[in-house]
This record gives C-alpha cells, structure tokens and sequence, in this order.
C-alpha cells in the first residue's frame, strides 16, 4: 500500500459535497459502446455498483472506494500482424508493389479500430480508505501508473491534492516537542 497526506480544506458540509462530486465521477460502464477509456469510483465490495445501492462509502470518519478503470488495448504485435495482412491483400487485389503512406496509415487507422472494437475492456481495481480525522489516505497498490491517475482523478472529484508520504514526512508528522527539533536538524543521507 501507498500513504498519501490530503491537503487542502473540506467544505464545512462535507458529506452532501462528498456525495454529489462522487456520484459525479462514478465509473462509467464501456462494454456497449466504442470507447477506449473510463475511470471512475465504484464501491469497494462491488466493482459493478457504481450507484452505492449496496455498499455505502462512508463508514464514520472514513471513505472507502475502489478507483476502477477499464480500457481497450490492442497489442502492438497483433496490430502489426492485422496490418501487414491487410497491406499484401490490397497489393495483390490492385497488383501494386507498394502501397502509398497515406493508404498505409488509412490501413492502420481502419484495422486499429475494428481490433478495438472486438476487443473486450480490461478492468483494473484499486481500493483505497481515507482517515478524514487525520487526512490521510491509504491506496492499495504501490503502482506508478496508478497512483498518478488517483491523484488526477481525487483533485478533479474533490478539489484536493494528495502528497505521497515518505518515510522522512511520516516521521515529521509523528515527532513532538524536543524530538521535532532534533528531527528538524537531522538531514536524509543517501547510504552506499
């Protein structure tokens, strides 16, 4: 898991703020439509409620959910395959030796878009709990990718940014009086 402080302040009636902004950034299903991409919320015991009809997020001082995201991939090797196939059908049909780069491209676009649209999304999940008394938040993965798109996704829901909580940050927080001082003296080395 990964550790985040939330900075920012929370409007003085969170939970009807927290409500509406979560509804509105819900994950949108793609199974029946063309779309490549979609990340939203969705409750954390069911990634196919992303109404809350069965699950609430809230739970006293805490938020749970599960950023889900679903896309559309078409490895570059298939695409390649799909291509060149349809590239030596085109040649032999016109008894060309070569195809222009236009008509190349024209190719790549038309077969791009069939694989997409035969292909299936592929989900990803990704639960995190936020401690709204200490405005911390714990995401369960320790992905690059996915951190980043939680922390753009947060800032569009709620207007708040997340900063990642090292070791050293974690501690700062931690230390009081005496200690925070000598903390404060103390600088991170790098240990070969």
């Amino acid at each position: 898991m990964t550790r985040f402080s939330v900075v920012g302040e929370l409007p003085a009636s969170f939970w009807d703020f927290a409500s509406q902004r979560i509804a509105a950034m819900s994950f949108r299903d793609i199974d029946d439509t063309m779309d490549e991409y979609s990340i939203g919320w969705v409750s954390v015991a069911d990634m196919f409620d992303a109404g809350f009809a069965y699950s609430s997020y809230a739970a006293g001082d805490y938020i749970a959910l599960t950023m889900r995201v679903d896309e559309r991939k078409v490895a570059p090797a298939v695409l390649k395959k799909f291509v060149m196939k349809e590239e030596e059908r085109i040649k032999r049909e016109k008894q060309i030796p070569r195809l222009g780069r236009a008509a190349r491209v024209e190719i790549k676009e038309r077969i791009r878009a069939e694989l997409i649209r035969n292909s299936p999304p592929v989900p990803a999940t990704y639960d995190l709990c936020w401690n709204l008394a200490d405005n911390t938040l714990l995401f369960f993965s320790t992905s690059k990718k996915a951190m980043a798109l939680l922390e753009d996704l947060f800032k569009e829901t709620f207007n708040l940014s997340l900063i990642l909580q090292i070791p050293w940050l974690t501690g700062q927080r931690m230390a009081e009086g005496e200690a925070l001082e000598h903390y404060e003296t103390m600088r991170p080395a790098i240990l070969l």
